[in-house]
């Protein structure tokens, strides 16, 4: 009786699941912004624009980002975070303290959005290091980022982490920045407990991360927290970031995008030739390293992600819907649930 109450449980959750895919299709899509036109458009699926090829996302997960910078400011503390979340398709915006052009590692010109006197609100808040400490100390930024009341997270990179010390939101909570300023934020802020070795720690509400580098790891870390592991797999790839190892961090909050991941089934069993409606077979193989299926084609491989049961997505976020016959063997695929049977040839 139990067995039975688990199957016909677990069919109502894969079922629950599925119509709520399909309503997904039925809302609003949009571009991320990325300065073209199609910044204004929607759409009514998930897919690819058509204008800029970048992924689609629900309009409704879209995040407005404020990225405080000073002049000084690393250049890959910031640009790194940027290109995640752009392609994620959040909203990002930059904030100086005033719209003076700053210079990024006395190289890079880079005029603000705004100033901290007209910025508009946030979602999140966003520091970065280069000059960090020296930020810090600037008491008219310190009561501006006190101030944002409506923000819901803070993110920082490097030796971001003193604004944010500066400002008492890190105070009792467990932070890290940069190699060599790990002791100086020890030292001066006495009521947080400074991490060594970690790529990043997420508070829940405050994250921060080590240095330069560590910055895209933090990124990717917050769309899978905001969209799912796969989104950020999704923009990993597309950044041809290869050695992202998500959750390679401290979590400290209950809502870890890693820990909650369902059993799915023996990826092995989906390895071999497959059908397509290029004409061109294509081979589906397995990445023992990342556990990741890979369809290679025309010299590229393109991961496919395992969603739930035989529903799998490619890296444009589309599904595909794998089928087994009889005695379990896998047959083919489908690109709409009820569309046309790609069959599995060897």
């Amino acid at each position: 009786m139990k067995r039975l109450l688990f199957w016909i449980m677990t069919a109502i959750m894969i079922q629950t699941s599925l119509s709520a895919q399909d309503k997904d299709s039925s809302q609003v899509y949009v571009c991320p912004p990325c300065g073209n036109s199609c910044d204004s458009k929607t759409f009514a699926q998930p897919g690819i624009c058509p204008q800029c090829n970048m992924t689609l996302v629900k309009k409704n997960q879209a995040k407005r980002i404020a990225f405080y910078l000073q002049d000084g400011v690393e250049v890959l503390d910031f640009a790194g975070p940027m290109e995640v979340f752009s392609y994620a398709g959040y909203e990002v915006f930059t904030v100086s303290k005033t719209k003076d052009p700053i210079t990024s590692q006395g190289i890079l010109k880079v005029i603000p959005d705004y100033s901290i006197t007209d910025a508009p609100s946030a979602d999140i808040l966003a520091f970065f290091g280069g000059n960090g400490l020296r930020a810090s100390q600037d008491s008219a930024v310190i009561d501006w980022i006190q101030n944002q009341k409506e923000v819901n997270y803070h993110f920082s990179v490097c030796t971001g982490a003193f604004l944010l010390a500066e400002a008492g939101v890190l105070d009792g909570l467990t932070a890290t920045t940069f190699h060599d300023a790990l002791n100086t934020l020890e030292e001066n802020y006495p009521r947080i407990e400074v991490l060594r070795d970690a790529r990043f720690v997420d508070n829940g509400k405050v994250i921060t991360t080590a240095g330069i580098s560590a910055g895209i790891d933090g990124a990717l870390h917050l769309v899978a927290k905001f969209q799912g592991l796969n989104a950020a797999r999704r923009t990993a790839f597309y950044m041809e970031y290869d050695n992202w190892v998500p959750g390679d961090g401290l979590v400290l909050s209950g809502d870890s995008p890693y820990l909650f991941t369902v059993a799915g089934p023996d990826l092995g069993d989906y390895v071999g030739t497959y059908s397509h409606s290029s004409g061109v077979p294509f081979e589906l193989v397995l990445n023992s390293n990342d556990r990741t299926l890979y369809a290679k084609m025309q010299g590229v491989n393109y991961p496919v992600f395992h969603e739930q049961g035989e529903t799998f997505s490619d890296a444009s976020g589309d599904l595909v819907f794998f089928e087994r016959d009889g005695k379990g063997s896998v047959t083919g695929y489908r690109v709409k649930s009820d569309g046309e049977l790609f069959a599995k040839l060897k």
